[in-house]
């Protein structure tokens, strides 16, 4: 039994290596090698290809996407749900990664005793989470190395087929996407903090903030450039990346939000430079005494802005060192130097905390003057982060129009790079989002815009107030059912097996409360559910009237309809019914369908219906029904026409009629008996009357009495035939529904 399924035969034939049109059958084991000793031919027991050699160490390169997973288990779909699965995770890491990054450049903040220091417990935090994010994209580097691709030349038709040869997976991962993963996978940011920085020579502020910008080109950049191809995959897997719309909006706004997150941490860290060469230049004016190693802290990654804030700091220390050259030393500003004798000495004399002061006018901060005056580098890392995050948000929606920058080259750069971002990220949320949200009322504007062109064309064509208000009614009505979609539309452009499902959902218990087909088995009930179309009906709605063509038969779903028949306009005559859930109307049209050589086109109908409420109903047209009735033929006659004859609102007429004749004429017949008894008895007395009035006094030839007896029983039977007549004609005027042929038909 294992040599059973440890392979599967697979037929194919090899063009570009045999002569001829022999076909070789090969046997393949579950890895994509051929079985040994299985080779065989038409043409001969063994096959060589063009250059002599065997065609044993054949191995499977190519299959179809629906064949693969029997080939190779171990190379995966990238149409897969698999992989599928995994960009989204993977798309969710990239997001947080893009996210934690930033939040190195936080690391670097501002002492009282005007040094730059690197927070440890941040430092810690974010090497853990970058960790995790690292291991993320590793295993997307495993992926794409057991990933099947489409072979190119198999994009003429269909979809394709997979080539899950490993060695051409990974040939060609090596020469188009590796690099990038690779580069985007690596640990650098953690190498750096706590391998490579601490052993540097010089100033570690100086070696840490040159570190950071060398990240920031080297490593987030490709990162960011992942997401969009990432993003491309799944729009084409799936047609969007978000499957509501509230939730695009929100992938939206996030990537909106991480743009102000970086903008912020940027912000941050130019301002912390900005301050350290507020130090420097300070500093210059105090040599020989002041070096630059006295405002380094130990290790900085951070946030771009929070850097050029830091740096723009450091710079006005220099200035103010500067201008104190008897004793200041840029090493005064490194943090370990802090409990330097010469260092304690300079600041308790030195006036740097005043000259980089921005309120004091000494030295140009501009975009970066409020992280000094708000002490942002000094502050706890929720209250440094979240400014910061306020300020990128608000200048990257505000296209940095409130930005007042200093003629620093630096600064203005950035202030450029912020307006410029922000104008493009600002398009693209608002367009997004937009495309998103309208992407849940957008039936519901259609319905408004036709409703509109509605509105216009009765009044050009000055339709009558009650047809105006009866079409806005049908709008209105068809709205709240379907809520603009086209159920039909939908339904036809899916496979044949999904429609039957669907309509067999949707139709089934319907089909089967109608006793005229609760007798078919389920091939016949599908193929019936299958020809069904909805149907709605406001409430006043006229479906079909007396003596007008039937055209369809209606299996009402929801509401009552009101049916009723005046035997073709006869005075006096009305017969009414009312129609529910689960009844149906139109089986003339049955009756029609059944015969098989119908002299008319369409059948008549011999009623009126009129939708008492709104209705939702099913519809089955003549030429649907027509294949619906040919399916009768095969179950039992009596029962078909037993339970046609009961639920037909048609028959259930005639059998009124004929019963209320029947009754009448018996009334009337009782009441002649009665009469001509009463006759009998008139009679006699006349005669003996007449015998007494004979022996004594001869009377006049016929008596009064005689003659009133004769004059009444005469009107009698004259009323009596009469009446038979009237009778007669009642029942002849209302014409007995025809019978169907539930027969089978004899070829």
């Amino acid at each position: 039994m294992a040599d059973k399924f440890d392979y599967h035969m697979i037929t194919f034939r090899f063009h570009d290596k045999i002569k001829g049109d022999s076909v070789v059958k090969v046997k393949y084991k579950i890895d994509g090698t051929q079985v040994p000793g299985e080779l065989s031919s038409k043409k001969g027991d063994k096959v060589t290809d063009t250059n002599g050699r065997s065609l044993k160490a054949k191995v499977l390169s190519r299959v179809f996407p629906e064949d693969y997973e029997r080939v190779k288990k171990k190379i995966l779909d990238p149409r897969g749900p698999t992989i599928h699965r995994w960009n989204k995770i993977f798309l969710a890491a990239c997001l947080v990664s893009l996210f934690v990054d930033p939040l190195f450049f936080y690391l670097p903040v501002v002492r009282d005793d005007a040094c730059i220091d690197i927070g440890y417990t941040l430092e810690v935090v974010l090497t853990i989470i970058r960790s995790i994010a690292d291991i993320f994209y590793m295993i997307q580097i495993y992926f794409r190395f057991h990933t099947a691709y489409v072979a190119p030349s198999s994009r003429v038709f269909g979809r394709g087929e997979l080539v899950i040869d490993s060695s051409k997976i990974a040939s060609r991962y090596l020469s188009k996407g590796f690099w990038i993963d690779f580069i985007a996978a690596l640990p650098l940011p953690q190498v750096l903090i706590w391998v490579v920085i601490p052993n540097l020579g010089g100033s570690i502020m100086v070696n840490t903030r040159n570190v950071l910008r060398f990240i920031i080109i080297f490593q987030y950049l490709p990162r960011l450039f992942l997401i969009f191809p990432l993003s491309t995959q799944i729009v084409k897997a799936t047609g969007v990346v978000t499957e509501t719309a509230w939730a695009g909006a929100a992938y939206n706004l996030i990537l909106y939000m991480l743009a102000s997150h970086v903008l912020g941490a940027c912000w941050y860290l130019l301002s912390v430079e900005r301050q350290e060469a507020c130090w420097r230049q300070a500093c210059s004016f105090d040599k020989p005494y002041c070096e630059y190693r006295f405002f380094d802290c130990q290790r900085v990654l951070g946030a771009c802005w929070y850097l050029l804030s830091i740096e723009r700091q450091e710079a006005c220390w220099r200035y103010a060192c500067s201008l104190e050259k008897s004793s200041c030393q840029y090493r005064f500003f490194d943090c370990h130097s802090v409990k330097d004798n010469d260092r304690i000495s300079w600041f308790q004399s030195s006036n740097v905390t005043t000259l980089c002061d921005p309120n004091g006018g000494s030295y140009p901060f501009g975009i970066y003057g409020d992280a000094v005056t708000l002490g942002v580098a000094s502050s706890k890392f929720l209250n440094m982060y979240f400014y910061c995050l306020w300020w990128g948000l608000r200048n990257l929606s505000s296209l940095g129009q409130n930005l007042s920058t200093s003629t620093y080259v630096g600064e203005n750069s950035f202030a450029i790079i912020v307006a410029t971002l922000g104008l493009v990220l600002f398009a693209l949320l608002i367009g997004n989002m937009q495309s998103y949200l309208q992407s849940t009322t957008v039936r519901l504007e259609e319905w408004r815009i036709k409703r509109t062109d509605t509105e216009q064309w009765m009044h050009h064509r000055q339709l009558p107030p009650e047809l105006r208000q009866s079409v806005q009614k049908y709008d209105q009505y068809k709205w709240v059912a379907t809520q603009g979609v086209d159920e039909e539309a939908i339904v036809k452009d899916l496979p044949l097996d999904l429609r039957r499902d669907i309509k067999r959902h949707l139709c089934y218990d319907l089909v089967r409360r109608v006793p005229l087909f609760d007798q078919m088995d389920e091939q016949m009930l599908d193929a019936i559910c299958e020809r069904l179309k909805p149907a709605l009906c406001t409430q006043g709605t006229t479906l079909v009237r007396e003596g007008d063509p039937v055209n369809e038969m209606l299996f009402i779903i929801r509401g009552n309809l009101d049916s009723y028949t005046t035997n073709g306009g006869r005075t006096g005559f009305f017969n009414s019914c009312s129609i529910g859930p689960g009844d149906f109307c139109g089986e003339e049209l049955l009756t029609w369908v059944l015969d098989p050589h119908p002299n008319i086109i369409l059948p008549s109908s011999t009623r009126t219906v009129k939708a008492i409420c709104e209705v939702e109903a099913f519809a089955l047209i003549s030429e649907d029904l027509k294949f619906v009735s040919s399916q009768f033929r095969r179950l039992h006659s009596k029962q078909l026409r037993h339970k046609f004859r009961f639920y037909s609102h048609h028959w259930r007429a005639w059998a009124a009629c004929f019963i209320q004749a029947a009754w009448r004429r018996f009334k009337k017949r009782k009441s002649a008996t009665e009469l001509l008894a009463m006759e009998d008895l008139v009679a006699p007395e006349s005669e003996l009357l007449e015998g007494k009035l004979d022996v004594n006094v001869r009377p006049p030839p016929v008596s009064g009495l005689a003659e009133y007896a004769a004059r009444l029983a005469a009107n009698t039977r004259r009323g009596i035939n009469m009446h038979f007549g009237s009778d007669s004609s009642d029942v002849s005027s209302l014409r007995k529904p025809a019978e169907p042929d539930f027969s089978v038909v004899e070829e």
